[in-house]
């Protein structure tokens, strides 16, 4: 797999060595960008995809990193599966600290051709999962003193753009940000929110 970026042009977070992140939708695009640059840090990185060559190819292009990344294929549709994905690494890695929450389907539709069926799925993919992966990764944070929850939302929500159910779930990040933030900042779990392109 190509290099998304030249490391000799990244910044250096002494803060990150050592520290679990655990990143959804890891295999390519956003999310293997994040991963390189996570591991580069000296981070223990887990992601999930459904895309299994590409994540193998991903972590194959960075074994040489003190703490290669651990891909673990999952469908983030399948909340057991996703959060059964965070425990093992909690248990693995040790607790987790960062949480991503990137993975996204940004297929673009038409309001007239969506079902009832279609709308559910573009929320299993794009909403549901945020609030999953942050409930099973609270109980890690609170024992580790603290921990960051990051949920990419999207700038077509302030633009607009023609894929409504997409943008209705990436809006609702900014909600489930807020939320996380006012319940969790006493355990000093930090919350933000992030845009993406699409």
């Amino acid at each position: 797999m190509q290099a998304i970026h030249s490391r000799s042009h990244s910044a250096s977070y002494p803060s990150l060595r050592g520290k679990v992140a655990f990143i959804t939708g890891g295999g390519s695009g956003i999310g293997a960008a994040l991963v390189q640059r996570f591991s580069w840090q000296g981070a223990k990185v887990a992601f999930v995809d459904i895309e299994k060559a590409l994540s193998e190819g991903l972590v194959t292009s960075l074994t040489e990193h003190v703490y290669p990344p651990v891909f673990i294929e999952c469908d983030i549709r399948d909340i057991a599966a996703l959060q059964t994905a965070i425990e093992r690494v909690g248990r693995e890695l040790g607790d987790v600290s960062v949480l991503v929450n990137n993975a996204a389907n940004d297929t673009r539709h038409k309001i007239e051709d969506v079902t009832v069926e279609y709308w559910d799925d573009r929320m299993a993919i794009n909403q549901r999962p945020m609030f999953f992966a942050a409930q099973a990764v609270i109980p890690q944070m609170k024992r580790l003193g603290g921990g960051s929850i990051i949920n990419f939302g999207s700038v077509s929500t302030r633009i607009g753009s023609n894929f409504p159910a997409y943008m209705t779930a990436k809006a609702g990040a900014h909600g489930l940000t807020k939320g996380l933030a006012r319940d969790l900042g006493p355990f000093n779990i930090r919350s933000t929110r992030l845009f993406r392109d699409g």
